[in-house]
């Protein structure tokens, strides 16, 4: 899906757990696979697995910031460009996925 265009906004690990703590209303997307998600997840994230969210569409909210995130920040850059593709805006990539997440917000999550 990515193509030869403009990344995507991106986030750190440690701005995303400051909006979370803020009163600011985000909506976060996890696109990594339900196994994955069973692991370990942010809480409060929708999870759509990269490969569902052609079909999962209408549950991603246009109206908000939604910060889409996945393991490392791969999967959720390509998963915005198609979001962008289909009008929306205000999307953001999670740098580093919950990889970061775990690694520098949340310690006592699980690693994988």
């Amino acid at each position: 899906m990515l193509q030869n265009h403009e990344l995507p906004k991106s986030i750190s690990a440690k701005e995303l757990n400051e909006i979370i703590n803020s009163a600011e209303k985000i909506q976060i997307v996890d696109v990594r696979e339900h196994f994955e998600w069973d692991i370990c997840h942010i809480e409060g994230a929708l999870n759509i697995p990269m490969n569902l969210i052609v079909e999962s569409i209408d549950k991603i909210s246009e109206d908000i910031t939604t910060v889409v995130m996945c393991h490392h920040g791969v999967r959720s850059m390509n998963v915005i460009q198609y979001l962008e593709s289909k009008g929306y805006k205000n999307l953001i990539n999670l740098e580093g996925g919950i990889h970061a997440w775990a690694t520098k917000i949340d310690p006592n999550m699980t690693k994988y």
